[in-house]
């Protein structure tokens, strides 16, 4: 569920989400997940409006970079202390 909703941000317009999918296999897996999800957002928002749209564009690509260096980065920038811990024992991305 996680990995489908960082492939592209979701718009909001009025209590609609609307979301974006590369193909019908991510709509698939999303729409299993979807009512445990509006669910939780309904209760937690106090909304029992919130709709979710799923549109399928199959030139949607991932915005997520797959490289060693991207991971690294985004890593760092959700802790710090990674960046200690590679110097301390002396780790490459290029290994």
């Amino acid at each position: 569920m996680e990995s489908l909703l960082l492939i592209n941000d979701p718009t909001l317009d009025g209590t609609t989400i609307t979301l974006e999918l590369p193909n019908e296999g991510s709509k698939l897996d999303f729409e299993s997940q979807m009512l445990g999800l509006l669910g939780h957002l309904k209760g937690h928002l106090h909304n029992h409006n919130i709709t979710i749209q799923i549109n399928v564009n199959e030139a949607v690509e991932n915005k997520r970079s797959l490289n060693d260096q991207d991971r690294y980065n985004r890593l760092l920038e959700i802790n710090p202390n990674i960046e200690l811990l590679r110097s301390t024992f002396g780790l490459d991305l290029n290994a």
